[in-house]
């Protein structure tokens, strides 16, 4: 499952579903990203996401595709939220399920790393001091780059 929305996201409750989900699974691996209340050394009060939906659908779908095609998954569950979310709410959430952890593991990891380098997504932080835009980190590219071969 994939979805993109405006829709506030439970990481407790969508872990219990997805669970569900993968009887046969040995392994499963989830990962939710939050607001961060800090960012080089700023108050953060929220983020604004903006997406082009049929872009960044179809992008996600793709990189699930790599995902299902690279490592032998039983199941995958994407959630990425967008509009304005406030400090310490839920961002995004990723499961995979596999029949053994690894897979499972690095699966979630190959995803997150495509979710904050190559999705389409417009993200502005919100601060005590105004509005910005913010840009993956260089970090976060040498991440990605650990996917390609």
């Amino acid at each position: 499952m994939i979805l993109v929305s405006e829709d506030p996201i439970n990481a407790a409750d969508q872990l219990a579903i997805f669970e569900k989900s993968v009887p046969d699974a040995g392994g499963i691996v989830s990962f939710s990203g939050q607001v961060r209340p800090k960012a080089d050394g700023e108050s953060v009060t929220g983020l604004h996401l903006q997406a082009y939906h049929p872009m960044t659908t179809t992008g996600i779908e793709e990189a699930v595709q790599k995902a299902q095609s690279r490592w032998p998954l039983n199941g995958i569950r994407v959630l990425h939220r967008v509009g304005t979310i406030l400090t310490g709410e839920t961002i995004v959430f990723v499961a995979t399920a596999s029949e053994h952890r690894r897979a499972a593991f690095e699966a979630a990891d190959f995803l997150m790393d495509y979710l904050k380098t190559d999705a389409i997504f417009w993200k502005k932080e919100l601060t005590e001091n105004g509005e910005k835009w913010v840009e993956p980190r260089a970090q976060d590219y040498d991440d990605s780059a650990r996917w390609i071969k």
